[in-house]
């Protein structure tokens, strides 16, 4: 919620509510997702926390955005069910990743290895079916809920 003070004016951050967070659907998600798109500017950067991470991947995988991408942040995102206490649903990816990477932008890629929800094996998968991808991790971040990540902020801004 404090990304948009942090990086200042240069900067607008929209973060939309999605659909029933408590049990997600991804067509109800890709749907609110793409009107949202449409009415969006140029060299967006998209960011997606967990759920919010394989969202993005599929999303961009399985569709043509309509907006140019510079960069697309993924932090702690479940790569597929396993070793996971919760199940995915319909958001499952394609073998195939490399769409993503065509009109992602820069990917870049967070993880702590102290992850009880998400396990730090995940970003594993990532990097090995996304190769070009700029990879930070961390030692003692858990699943990301803390209240302030300046090195979100500093790679935001160094773009």
């Amino acid at each position: 919620n404090s990304l948009g003070a942090k990086l200042g004016r240069r900067f607008d951050v929209l973060l939309p509510r999605m659909p029933n967070p408590m049990n997600a659907n991804y067509n109800e998600w890709k749907i609110l997702f793409g009107k949202i798109a449409r009415v969006l500017k140029n060299n967006i950067i998209l960011i997606g926390h967990s759920l919010g991470a394989i969202f993005l991947v599929k999303y961009l995988v399985e569709n043509r955005f309509p907006k140019k991408i510079l960069a697309t942040f993924l932090i702690s995102g479940p790569y597929d069910a396993k070793n996971l206490d919760e199940s995915l649903g319909g958001f499952t990816l394609p073998r195939n990743l490399k769409r993503l990477e065509k009109q992602g932008g820069r990917i870049f890629l967070y993880h702590s290895e102290d992850d009880k929800i998400v396990p730090f094996s995940h970003l594993g998968k990532y990097k090995k079916v996304l190769p070009g991808a700029t990879v930070r991790t961390f030692k003692k971040r858990g699943h990301f809920t803390q209240p302030k990540f300046p090195e979100l902020v500093k790679d935001i801004k160094n773009l």
